[in-house]
């Protein structure tokens, strides 16, 4: 186990590596001077090169990328063009809301898509098992942008169930938690059922209902650890999604989190807050990634030991 723990944190090294390297080269896929790009077209030329000079991008490429990712691995992810303030920390106010958010979301997502998956794999070719399987696709077919509107429209604008924007009230998160939970968990429930189903038809099962064991302690002693490992990969995986998708919903209810701010600085063409933000994002993609890998050897030793 701890070789198979070593050679993963090994693959992890060159992929975190090549992350840092795309993030910086976003700087200059955009158009024209990035630096010019950043301050306006009326900004004078002695504020372009501050701006240049204050980024190092009068300097080669490969020593432009040495130093920016020398300064991110002692946790400098540089200064922000519009707020004058370091990005490190723009990105600390805002990560509290965006956590609220979205543990909050991959909490219910969790817990209602595994509840559903198992009841439609219980219930199979039952009416309930149809509509779980058509409520499943329809969520996970729903683009978040617009589930979001609807949401709004209908039971913030027509009911007035919950409010349209802000953070100050509990109901406020009902909203923006659904928007990112709905997917998810139609997604997550689709995939316990397959699983499931596909596990109860396996030979140990069967011989488990022979010897007389309980049908409950065969489903969640035999039946379920199996069915669950590649859930666990997808919930692993879905944690930096959520962060992603937090910018879609943070921006539609205003919820002043990481995902706004990375809104704000793409409209502001504020680079430096981008890279942080993306970043971020992808190494937690990449660490969730590992954190998969590490549950799932834990959960199938065959898999370590091969």
């Amino acid at each position: 186990m701890h070789i198979y723990l070593f050679q993963r944190l090994l693959l992890s090294i060159p992929v975190v590596l090549g992350v840092s390297l795309l993030v910086f080269a976003i700087l200059f896929l955009s158009p024209g001077d990035p630096v010019r790009t950043m301050v306006g077209l009326r900004a004078s030329e002695e504020r372009v090169q501050e701006i240049r000079a204050q980024l190092g991008l009068d300097r080669p490429l490969l020593v432009q990328y040495g130093r920016w990712l020398g300064r991110v691995v002692q946790g400098d992810l540089g200064i922000s063009i519009a707020a004058k303030r370091p990005v490190i920390h723009l990105i600390g106010e805002q990560i509290p809301f965006t956590l609220r958010l979205t543990l909050v979301a991959f909490a219910l997502s969790t817990l209602a898509g595994i509840g559903l998956g198992m009841l439609a794999a219980i219930k199979q070719h039952t009416w309930l098992d149809t509509l779980i399987t058509y409520l499943s696709v329809f969520w996970f077919s729903m683009p978040g942008f617009w589930l979001g509107l609807m949401l709004v429209l209908v039971f913030g604008l027509q009911l007035r169930w919950a409010p349209l924007s802000g953070y100050q009230s509990p109901g406020a998160l009902v909203l923006p938690v659904l928007t990112l939970a709905l997917p998810q968990m139609g997604s997550l429930a689709r995939l316990v059922r397959n699983e499931m189903l596909e596990v109860l038809h396996e030979d140990y099962i069967r011989t488990a209902r022979a010897k007389g064991q309980h049908p409950i302690w065969v489903f969640l002693h035999h039946a379920l650890p199996n069915a669950l490992i590649p859930v666990v990969v997808l919930l692993t995986l879905s944690l930096p999604w959520l962060l992603g998708g937090a910018v879609i919903v943070e921006t539609i209810f205003a919820w002043p989190g990481v995902g706004r701010l990375m809104y704000q600085a793409l409209m502001q063409k504020d680079f430096p807050v981008v890279q942080g933000i993306l970043l971020i994002i992808a190494i937690s993609t990449v660490l969730a990634n590992l954190l998969g890998d590490i549950l799932t050897a834990l959960l199938d030793p065959r898999i370590h030991r091969a």
